[in-house]
């Protein structure tokens, strides 16, 4: 009989540094840099002054001196801290009228916000399937999602990318295997910007008794009708069971919610535990998502001078002969490199110019995938957007 190994006595610093020496040679290692918001799309970083191509501040928010008011006058009101959990104390006034003021815009029941989107999808999922169950899940869902759908222990399933056969296959050939059946997909894909078949997805759902979940993240505020993102779009098919979103990109502050029947909120209210056992997010925050909110109801210009900047930059890249990925009109315009060197390379020397621009590896796309990710903001000026689209005709022909 073999004897079994012995447990390693390697200390916890050396096999961290091995594993980090792997990565630095994968060019995979990621390190934390300092960026400062300015005037619109403008940010300071240690190159000095940059305009920031990388950011999810899509309608120019996240520096609105109306949302900064807000915030500072929730904090005189409230303090800074929330103090405990929602279903302890920590439940504030603006919690309240945040979340009842996002259900009326979104036309819905009821609201329910969280601390992140991270931690609704990996909260919202295990409380609504479980072991029994089955998951159909697009095979580029977010990092949350896929967690989330781990979590839950349900049987997952996933289809090919977008693909309306590929969903209906494995529904006709696993929905009797499970209880309950829930297909989860993002509603605008954030490393590849294109949208989810949504009306599909919800004509499936009927036919074949599944819920739908949709984390329309990038879409909400940039989307749909009146910026209300996928789901809106797809309203005459039916509705979405599930929709999560965020306050964390177009709205410019932090945090998420979900929306959807009052029923599905008080059961979440009881068995989210990512909502359960977290403590509330700040009054000031919600106070500041509130105003944002107002703002981009009131200022629709702001969602037709992203669009007209999305489609100056495509029509840019593409007349330097630089193919995108994406719809068009998406402000999310990613641009294939492949090799992960070349990637962060080519994002090095973007930011020496200027220009901050996401250089996307894996894990965060697939091997071979490596990409620059250019995000578009209503911030942005003609001007910047052209030089970009010059500089990066230049470096990459190099």
């Amino acid at each position: 009989m073999t004897s079994p190994t012995p447990p390693s006595n390697v200390a916890l610093d050396d096999a961290l540094r091995a594993g980090l020496s792997a990565l630095r040679e994968r060019d995979l290692e990621r390190t934390l840099r300092v960026v400062s918001r300015k005037e619109g799309a403008n940010v300071e970083t240690a190159n000095g002054t940059a305009v920031d191509f990388s950011s999810n501040d899509y309608l120019g928010l996240a520096t609105d001196p109306r949302v900064a008011e807000a915030v500072l006058a929730a904090v005189k009101e409230y303090g800074v801290g929330s103090g405990a959990s929602r279903l302890i104390s920590g439940n504030n006034p603006e919690h309240i009228a945040l979340e009842a003021e996002l259900a009326e815009y979104f036309d819905a029941e009821a609201a329910l916000t969280f601390s992140s989107g991270y931690s609704a999808n990996v909260g919202i999922i295990p409380a609504l399937v479980g072991r029994g169950d089955v998951v159909f899940a697009d095979a580029l869902n977010h990092a949350s999602l896929i967690d989330g759908c781990r979590l839950s222990r349900a049987t997952v399933h996933i289809y090919p990318h977008i693909s309306v056969p590929g969903l209906t296959d494995l529904l006709e050939r696993h929905r009797s295997s499970g209880r309950r059946a829930l297909i989860v997909t993002d509603g605008l894909f954030s490393m590849d910007g294109d949208h989810a078949p949504v009306a599909e997805i919800i004509d499936l759902a009927k036919k074949y008794n599944a819920w739908t979940y949709v984390d329309d993240a990038h879409a909400i505020g940039t989307g749909g009708v009146d910026g209300r993102g996928s789901a809106s779009a797809a309203r005459r098919h039916g509705q979405v069971d599930v929709t999560v979103a965020t306050l964390g990109k177009a709205l410019g502050v932090a945090g998420a919610f979900v929306y959807g029947s009052s029923t599905l909120i008080q059961y979440l209210l009881n068995r989210a535990r990512s909502f359960i056992f977290t403590t509330a997010m700040m009054p000031a925050q919600a106070a500041a998502a509130r105003e944002a909110l107002r703002i981009m109801k009131a200022e629709p210009t702001r969602r037709e001078k992203l669009l007209a900047n999305a489609i100056r930059m495509t029509r840019m890249l593409h007349g330097a002969g630089i193919r995108s990925l994406g719809e068009a009109g998406s402000h999310i315009v990613p641009i294939m490199i492949g090799d992960a060197s070349k990637t962060v390379a080519i994002g090095a020397q973007l930011s020496s110019r200027g220009y901050l621009v996401g250089a996307l590896r894996p894990p965060t796309v697939p091997t071979g995938a490596s990409r620059l990710r250019v995000t578009l903001s209503a911030a942005h000026t003609p001007l910047q957007i052209g030089g970009l689209a010059e500089t990066l005709a230049v470096l990459l022909r190099e």
